[in-house]
């Protein structure tokens, strides 16, 4: 096969946290002849993936590590603090960091929120992934401060999480390669931004179709609505009509509907 009998495809890479659902079935919906490809990434890997050609496009949590990458911001996400649930913790809505000062937050390989200074108590040594400090909250180990995605992604019966209100936030945004802008990305990138099917950088739009004449209905000057215009134009037509103004005579109609009789004249007496 030569590069232009390739049929065309779609791939899509995306971190943990992230539900691509929506925008994959939009675009099922709006190009069934191109198939998407989900591509499961870390966070970590997910920018080597977009410039190694891995994907297409993806969805990355922010900041994006290079000027080669472009991105749209998508959402901003609530980050929370994953505790069992007979945690103290547990008893209230929300807590802000210095109430975590006692507790050993664990501070996986792979945390993705960019702390200044970690809260509470370090652990002994940090976990490999955000999935092995869940595994430590469950063993009562410590407490975990995460994005409120991973802390569903990771959801287990046994625990629960609240919000955290001072601290790091993580945001979620498209990314791609910027020198790799095809029609496809563009057409993705509309369907993210909520573009509809009609949008002027979307999919070209449906030419208007002509309307249907009801059965029956001549043309525009044909038929009887075009005869009906030539007789009003005639002396023997309506009263008032522009032969009876330019005379000044009636028409022959009699005015109560009759027709007009002629006038006779007085018999002549024979000489």
């Amino acid at each position: 096969m030569t590069g232009s009998d390739v049929p065309p495809s779609f791939r899509l890479a995306y971190v943990p946290g992230v539900t691509p659902t929506k925008w994959v079935r939009i675009w099922n919906e709006r190009l069934p002849d191109v198939p998407l490809t989900l591509v499961g990434v870390s966070a970590a890997e997910a920018f080597d993936t977009l410039r190694g050609s891995g994907a297409d496009a993806g969805f990355v949590r922010l900041p994006v590590d290079g000027a080669d990458l472009s991105a749209i911001p998508l959402y901003t996400e609530t980050t929370v603090v994953v505790i069992p649930k007979d945690h103290l913790v547990a008893a209230v809505e929300e807590v802000s960091t210095a109430d975590l000062a006692d507790e050993i937050v664990l501070h996986p390989l792979d945390d993705v929120l960019g702390w200044e200074t970690l809260p509470g108590r370090p652990a002994f040594e940090r976990p490999a992934t955000t999935a092995d400090a869940i595994e430590l909250v469950a063993a009562g180990i410590g407490v975990l401060v995460v994005p409120q995605s991973l802390a569903r992604l990771h959801h287990r019966k046994d625990l629960t999480y609240r919000t955290v209100t001072d601290a790091p936030e993580s945001r979620i945004a498209l990314s791609w390669p910027e020198e790799r802008t095809t029609d496809l990305v563009e057409e993705f990138i509309g369907i993210v931004r909520g573009r509809t099917v009609n949008s002027t950088r979307g999919r070209p739009p449906t030419p208007p179709q002509p309307k249907q004449r009801k059965a029956g209905t001549a043309k525009p000057g044909t038929g009887k609505q075009g005869a009906g215009k030539q007789g009003a134009g005639r002396t023997g037509g309506k009263p008032g009509g522009a032969a009876g103004k330019a005379t000044g005579k009636t028409s022959g109609k009699n005015p109560r509907g009759g027709s007009a009789a002629p006038k006779r004249g007085k018999p002549r007496r024979r000489p």
